[in-house]
């Protein structure tokens, strides 16, 4: 499915219905990690759809409604340039109490953080260093028009993650910035998705990381870029889901959005 919407609101609301509508009982064996027989999911794959970004932050959060406040602590936390683990808003977000054994064994870090992904430090690659946030920044300063500005988030040592014992790996797998007719796009590839938990929040801090690269970009020269303003935002969900435990609570909360 791919869908292109006026606001993000109808986004949501069309994300889980259709979830709740056409979605089919998967059962997985794991889950964040964890090994269990009991990770059952409703699922949709390939779930696209296409969106404007609204510039006011007001606004984006009175269509997306993300867990706040934790949701914009943490966003300052992603783009604040220290590659932190675990950081300090993970504690704020309201599902984490449920999830307290994500850390890995016997250790105070996470297997990732984004944070950690979006400002990794340099380090010699294959052929070339590392880059990070800052550089995909650097490159669309030089090279506006560039179609090559994606900031990767699944790593390849996530690849190798996959061991005997299982480990988180990101859920994210890129961002991208492409430059048209004046306005900043955003391309955002995401392999699992909880449209309970992660959906809103995912879509909002993907907005919001669009109008933060924009803001920086105008900062630093605003000749080219302070005529430039917001575009779409463009989703791909190779797996949109929701455990079979959490439908009701996902049904009562399209109600609520209803009313």
């Amino acid at each position: 499915m791919n869908k292109i919407y006026i606001n993000l609101k109808e986004v949501i609301h069309d994300a889980a219905t259709y979830l709740l509508e056409h979605g089919e009982i998967t059962n997985t064996t794991s889950w964040q990690g964890k090994v269990d027989d009991k990770f059952s999911t409703l699922e949709v794959m390939n779930y696209s759809f296409i969106c404007p970004i609204s510039s006011s932050i007001e606004v984006l959060e009175d269509q997306i409604n993300p867990n706040l406040p934790w949701a914009r602590d943490h966003f300052l936390e992603r783009v604040g340039g220290k590659p932190t683990n675990p950081g300090v808003t993970y504690m704020n977000w309201p599902f984490y109490k449920e999830e307290r054994g994500m850390k890995e064994v016997g250790g105070e870090e996470f297997s990732h953080t984004y944070q950690e992904r979006f400002w990794c430090p340099p380090r010699p690659g294959i052929r070339y260093a590392w880059g990070n946030l800052s550089d995909v920044i650097g490159l669309l300063m030089r090279d506006p028009m560039t179609r090559q500005a994606v900031l990767p988030v699944f790593f390849p040592e996530d690849t190798g993650a996959g061991g005997e014992i299982p480990r988180r790996v990101p859920c994210s797998l890129h961002y991208c910035f492409l430059v048209r007719d004046k306005r900043l796009n955003g391309f955002y590839a995401i392999r699992s998705c909880d449209a309970l938990r992660h959906l809103n929040d995912d879509i909002y801090l993907a907005a919001r990381l669009v109008l933060w690269v924009l803001d920086q970009l105008k900062l630093r020269s605003p000749e080219f870029w302070g005529e430039v303003s917001p575009g779409f935002l463009s989703t791909h969900i190779y797996s949109l889901h929701i455990f079979q435990e959490d439908l009701p609570a996902l049904k009562y909360r399209l109600e609520g959005r209803n009313k």
